[in-house]
């Protein structure tokens, strides 16, 4: 017994210094780690901090941060604004003077002097859309008119996305429609990035007969480009070429007023609801048009929206662009159940193979719109399983 004892005794004493390293081999090891995730963690905090800082402040000392809503109605933020139920004229109050210069030499418009440049207010006048200045001249020897020198400035959303000018070329058209105009030509400026004065350095050149010059007008709209490729109209600058002389070039600056649309045509639209198969037929049967300017056929895009959930789309077969365009098509769309009496239906008749597309007019026929449309809408309420035709002003 006493010799199994001392061989026992022998073998703790060798085994406890071989545990005590390995236990604080361990420890040390801990310790080690511990260190390593604390120094990781005070590093993420220090970063952390440093782009909040950085995030506030390009927050309070950004100079623009403006923004502004595009008017989508119930399409939702992905769809273009729709049309104004109504077509009025735009009566701008501008201020003009009229200049012996030539195109190239620079103008200089008394109303657009420094002290109304937003660069010595810091930002555009309380209720005030921004203002317009471009300059005209109609060449007679040459039958050309020429704009140039667009720049605008005051214009809400600035520092955000980038800006453009729309410019149309509108002629009065004799027709029983009244108010009826005809789209000679459309150009747009290049995507200038907004900034507190912008300068577009586009010039558009259109050949005009001296008698066409009496009877025209050229709208001049801004638009608000953003990330999305969508735009909103920001306002609208229109003149009566009347007051163009030969050979003089006429400075104009003017506030940028609401913007409007015009009447180009109209289309003949039946509708018939389908309560127990829970749809709605749209029948697109004609339009007319004023005379076309190019040989392009033409299609139609029909949209319907119901409480304010839009149907996806569906498009007609493209036709010759004639003065009377006929389709003679019928498309069917979902209605829930109950039937949805606010639904608004929205013909868009579009040039085929213009990139970017060129919208030729829409109309639009729903219980909000304007008292035609509305009309029309009351009127197949009260007509269930039977269509119900109306004409409606085709706008732009």
């Amino acid at each position: 017994m006493t010799e199994d004892s001392s061989i026992t005794l022998t073998l703790h004493s060798l085994q406890l210094p071989f545990s005590n390293t390995w236990k604080y081999g361990i420890l040390a090891i801990a310790i080690l780690l511990l260190l390593v995730a604390l120094t990781i963690l005070v590093c993420q905090v220090c970063q952390l901090q440093k782009r909040h800082r950085a995030r506030k402040k390009k927050k309070y000392h950004s100079e623009d941060r403006v923004r502004i809503k595009a008017e989508n109605g119930f399409w939702g933020k992905k769809m273009p604004p729709l049309l104004l139920d109504t077509s009025k004229a735009s009566n701008a109050d501008f201020k003009m003077t009229e200049l012996q210069a030539g195109p190239d030499e620079p103008h200089f418009c008394p109303s657009c002097s420094t002290s109304e440049d937003p660069s010595n207010d810091g930002g555009p006048l309380p209720s005030s859309r921004g203002k317009l200045k471009f300059s005209l001249l109609y060449r007679r020897e040459r039958c050309e008119l020429l704009v140039s020198g667009l720049e605008a400035w005051g214009l809400p959303g600035r520092g955000h996305t980038g800006s453009a000018v729309r410019a149309r070329l509108l002629q009065e058209v004799p027709s029983r429609i009244p108010g009826l105009q005809c789209v000679v030509q459309e150009w747009r400026s290049r995507v200038v990035k907004s900034c507190s004065r912008l300068a577009f350095g586009d010039h558009f050149v259109c050949s005009l007969r001296d008698a066409e010059v009496e009877k025209s007008t050229l709208k001049l709209e801004v638009q608000r480009f953003d990330k999305y490729s969508r735009n909103a109209a920001l306002g609208e600058v229109r003149v009566a070429l009347r007051e163009l002389k030969a050979s003089r070039s006429l400075a104009v600056c003017a506030e940028l007023q609401e913007t409007t649309k015009d009447i180009v045509g109209e289309v003949l639209v039946s509708l018939k609801c389908l309560p127990i198969s829970q749809r709605i037929e749209v029948g697109l049967l004609k339009a007319k048009t004023t005379p076309p300017r190019s040989t392009a056929d033409v299609y139609a895009r029909i949209d319907v929206s119901c409480r304010r959930h839009r149907q996806k789309h569906q498009k007609s077969r493209p036709r010759a662009h004639t003065p009377l365009i006929i389709f003679n098509e019928t498309f069917l769309f979902h209605m829930p159940e109950p039937p949805a009496w606010d639904c608004t239906v929205l013909v868009s008749i579009y040039q085929v193979g213009s990139d970017p597309r060129h919208l030729i007019g829409q109309a639009a026929v729903g219980k909000s719109r304007a008292r035609e449309a509305s009309d029309h809408w009351d009127l197949v309420k009260k007509s269930i399983q039977q269509p119900v035709a109306k004409w409606h002003p085709l706008l732009v």
